[in-house]
């Protein structure tokens, strides 16, 4: 009998553990008033290489609110999400964010899968009061990581050419890259001065291959390039 009960005891407790909801999602957290608003799985596109297209998926709060919070469920750690905030000061609500935002997810997994995710907002009202259910997070889902890392690399263009090079580390694989140069000028640069760079980029392994070519105009003028590289992977 004492060894029934055991057993007993023992798959009640599986039993509670089972029906014990999962975390909740964090749109809400820190807000006194918030409004829930969670959207459809969005399916990512799972193609691997070095040009991964982003999955985009915009939700909106009701009228009279903006976006205070975010969060997001994954059905693969390798979901990489972020959001285009708006430019401004202080960074918050109704400044970076407005009514509406966009979720971007990228996959950077190594093998090709079906990866979504399920986009949260919380809202808080421009004025007043609001609710909600508090939603859980399913089971098989995880919550958004930092899946990739980027490796910038800057140099100043200071002769005819110049070479910028953003590599992967070891173990690491290429998502997306970029590269960019910038004119430390007080003004804006003339349109004359920025045609007398010419850029380049090539894609080499797990890795971006800037180069600049400047004409004699821009000598005197405070000019670098930048390569950026995304990689996903690694330790």
């Amino acid at each position: 009998m004492k060894r029934l009960a055991v057993v007993c005891a023992l798959l009640a407790l599986a039993c509670a553990a089972a029906a014990r909801p999962a975390a909740a999602t964090n749109e809400c957290r820190g807000l006194q008033v918030c409004v829930r608003v969670h959207g459809p799985w969005v399916v990512v596109p799972a193609h691997v290489g070095s040009a991964r297209a982003p999955a985009q998926f915009q939700l909106s709060c009701p009228r009279g609110f903006v976006v205070g919070g975010l969060d997001a469920e994954l059905s693969d750690r390798a979901i990489d999400i972020d959001f285009p905030g708006l430019v401004g000061s202080p960074v918050g609500p109704g400044t970076t964010t407005s009514r509406s935002v966009v979720f971007r997810g990228v996959y950077t997994g190594a093998s090709v899968r079906t990866p979504v995710f399920r986009p949260h907002i919380g809202c808080i009202p421009t004025a007043g009061g609001g609710g909600g259910p508090v939603p859980f997070r399913a089971p098989d889902a995880f919550p958004p990581g930092q899946p990739t890392v980027r490796r910038v690399r800057t140099v100043q263009i200071r002769t005819s050419v110049a070479r910028a090079v953003a590599a992967c580390g070891a173990g690491e694989r290429l998502i997306s890259a970029w590269h960019s140069v910038g004119f430390y000028t007080r003004g804006a640069p003339s349109a004359a001065l920025i045609r007398n760079v010419t850029t380049a980029e090539a894609i080499r392994g797990e890795r971006v291959d800037a180069r600049a070519r400047a004409t004699a105009t821009v000598r005197g003028v405070r000019v670098v390039l930048q390569a950026g590289a995304v990689c996903g992977g690694g330790s």
